[in-house]
């Protein structure tokens, strides 16, 4: 049986080669990280780890993270620094990509209407890309108006997915709210019905969009939320998914078991049943940052702690007090902190990989 090499080139893939990743990984029933990087180098340790267990992956910029790539000390007035830094991580993956290689699909993640001028700024980068090299900059981007009524989300993202179609850009929207906090945006007051959304619901979001092209997934709430509580604090139900696949299929007609590509935010923190129920119902995606966050800095934490003593002062151990005149530079040099960090992540990606059953699919 071929792998996912034999469908879709390595590096970053567009268009019609989304489509076929993902569709692969509802054949064969395993779903795909999407790590949030706000840096070359948690960008590198996620290929690393990709490339060690031979799987895809999906990259993401958040507009906060895409704001921290490009720079603290640009102005983020009308979204500039976000924009900006979204471009530089996208060109960056694109440069280095393949010589992991590793499919990689693109992708910028959620993206609220008073963020809409950062969508508009990737997608005037997109068109230019497009004019130039036959498909856009990005593979996708996320669309998420589910903090708006149920019919002016439907409508502003079916204008941008027309935006999009032409040059086959995938995008992914939200139905029903992410509880908890990230980057930015809070739901953590949302009530709690509209964590779980209605298989009506995700209809009208099909009914809208798939006349204008194939290239779109669904975020479905099912009790979502971002970052890592306690046990018993968030109530998932994933088994609602299927429920949205069946309410479709019926009315559709397909004989597709899983006519949707759905998508699972809040993936940090889940349990392993839940996320292999989640992808038995079709889901293609799941979003991984809290957890990814805390392992970049138990790598440079531990590094740290260990070597205190040398990293005190650029000249001896203090433990040692006079007596040791040593340089300490190869453990303040940067490169050997952040390495560290990004140890732990790719430990992280790989469990993630592990989790959805992404493992040697190349």
């Amino acid at each position: 049986m071929g792998g996912i090499l034999d469908i879709v080139p390595a590096g970053v893939i567009t268009g019609d080669n989304v489509k076929k990743l993902f569709d692969y990984a509802q054949e064969h029933k395993f779903a795909i990280p999407a790590i949030n990087c706000t840096s070359s180098s948690t960008v590198n340790a996620s290929l690393e780890a990709a490339r060690d267990q031979k799987t895809p992956l999906i990259i993401q910029f958040s507009n906060g993270g895409a704001a921290f790539y490009a720079g603290k000390g640009i102005n983020n007035k009308d979204q500039h620094a976000s924009i900006l830094g979204s471009i530089a991580g996208a060109y960056h993956v694109r440069t280095v990509a393949k010589h992991y290689g590793v499919p990689v699909v693109l992708h910028s993640d959620h993206c609220a209407r008073d963020l809409l001028p950062w969508l508009d700024g990737m997608l005037a980068a997109d068109e230019v890309y497009f004019k130039e090299h036959g498909e856009p900059l990005f593979s996708s981007h996320m669309i998420d108006l589910s903090a708006d009524p149920k019919e002016e989300n439907i409508a502003t993202t079916k204008k941008y997915f027309e935006r999009c179609a032409p040059m086959k850009l995938w995008l992914e929207m939200e139905i029903g709210i992410t509880g908890g906090e990230e980057d930015g945006v809070n739901n953590e007051s949302a009530d709690k019905e509209s964590l779980y959304t209605p298989s009506e619901d995700v209809y009208e979001v099909y009914q809208a969009l798939s006349p204008i092209a194939p290239y779109f997934s669904i975020a479905a709430a099912f009790g979502n939320v971002h970052g890592v509580y306690k046990p018993g604090n968030v109530v998932l139900r994933p088994e609602l998914l299927e429920q949205h696949q069946e309410f479709v299929k019926e009315k559709i007609g397909s004989d597709k078991k899983h006519p949707l590509y759905l998508v699972f935010h809040g993936g940090s923190g889940s349990t392993e049943e839940e996320i292999k129920t989640a992808v038995a119902n079709g889901v293609v995606k799941m979003n991984v940052d809290t957890d990814t966050q805390y392992a970049y800095l138990a790598g440079v934490r531990d590094f740290v702690l260990e070597h205190k003593d040398r990293l005190m002062k650029q000249v001896g151990d203090l433990s040692k007090g006079e007596e040791d005149s040593t340089p300490n530079k190869k453990y303040y040099d940067p490169r050997n902190w952040i390495r560290h960090g990004e140890k732990t992540m790719y430990e992280r990606v790989q469990k993630a990989n592990s989790d959805l059953g992404n493992v040697n699919n190349l």
